[in-house]
């Protein structure tokens, strides 16, 4: 008997969470959905999830607003899929990381997500997976700013523009001997990853670089 009603008190949370989570992804829906450009990262996001086999890939993400977008709303189907830090890391171990995800489940489509920042301040490292023949997928997130930053730098930006950051980084991943393009059209992302996917099967590091909006909002963002 106890059982039957632990299993009942189960099925009931359970279906109660799944309300509350397609409440919510419907909330979500105007951003995972926009046409508008420059592209809403969460376009990217949610373009990206319908495209691959979760099952079959192993994400992960750079700090920053990457992580706060991607987090909410990824959803892994197979155990280590999905490769979540905080706030402990510095820029660019979600490259680091996806390399060493790629050495060891060679199989699997490896992609990590980037900022412009990070990428700017890190992405260099990109040529390491070029040279050693590690076939990833970096996304990089460019819209030009440090947009979610602008609280903290109100009074720098002012007087010295300290937000703004610039650069075209699939001429870089070129540049560094990988298969590279820029996107900045909704309706060429999916073929953008499907690309990436099959260049990263024939043993090539492929750079994806989506001019997207300056997006400050975050699900369930916390105050500090």
């Amino acid at each position: 008997m106890s059982s039957a009603v632990d299993e009942s008190a189960g099925g009931a949370v359970a279906g109660e969470v799944q309300a509350a989570r397609a409440a919510w992804l419907q909330e979500w829906m105007p951003k995972l959905t926009s046409d508008e450009v420059p592209i809403t990262p969460y376009r990217v996001i949610w373009e990206f999830m319908q495209a691959i086999d979760p099952g079959a890939a192993i994400v992960t993400h750079d700090s920053g607003s990457p992580r706060n977008q991607l987090v909410p709303f990824y959803c892994a189907t197979a155990p280590r899929g999905y490769m979540g830090w905080g706030k402990s890391h510095a820029l660019g171990t979600g490259l680091g990381l996806i390399m060493g995800a790629k050495l060891a489940a060679p199989d699997k489509f490896c992609v990590n997500f980037m900022g412009d920042a990070a990428f700017g301040m890190t992405g260099l490292d990109f040529e390491t997976a070029v040279r050693c023949g590690i076939p990833i997928t970096t996304i990089v997130l460019n819209n030009s700013a440090m947009a979610i930053e602008r609280h903290a730098l109100v009074v720098s930006h002012d007087r010295y523009r300290t937000r703004d950051i610039g650069g075209s980084y699939a001429d870089m991943g070129r540049a560094m001997g990988g298969q590279a393009e820029r996107v900045e059209k909704p309706a060429e992302i999916a073929a953008a990853i499907e690309r990436a996917r099959k260049m990263n099967a024939e043993g090539k590091a492929v750079l994806i670089e989506f001019i997207t909006s300056e997006e400050i909002t975050f699900s369930h963002r916390r105050g500090f």
